[in-house]
């Protein structure tokens, strides 16, 4: 049972990251310095950005838990 939960939390969790809009113009421009990449940028998202954003947290949390449990009672 905590093996099916496991496997529905961790496809929630891909499908939830890569719902999340991107916050930098890609990695090409982390490599060429092209963009002013700041990586201590503060940026908040709002309305559906914010609950996608909250819900995979959330969700890793919940994953990262599984695990353990799995780990133990396995």
């Amino acid at each position: 049972m905590l093996d099916v939960l496991l496997m529905i939390s961790a496809v929630l969790l891909i499908i939830l990251s890569l719902l999340q809009s991107g916050k930098s113009d890609g990695i090409s421009s982390a490599f060429t310095g092209s963009g002013g990449l700041n990586l201590f940028n503060n940026v908040k998202e709002r309305g559906p950005e914010k609950f996608i954003a909250n819900a995979t947290l959330v969700d890793g949390i919940v994953f990262f838990a599984l695990v353990i449990l799995v780990r133990i009672v396995g």
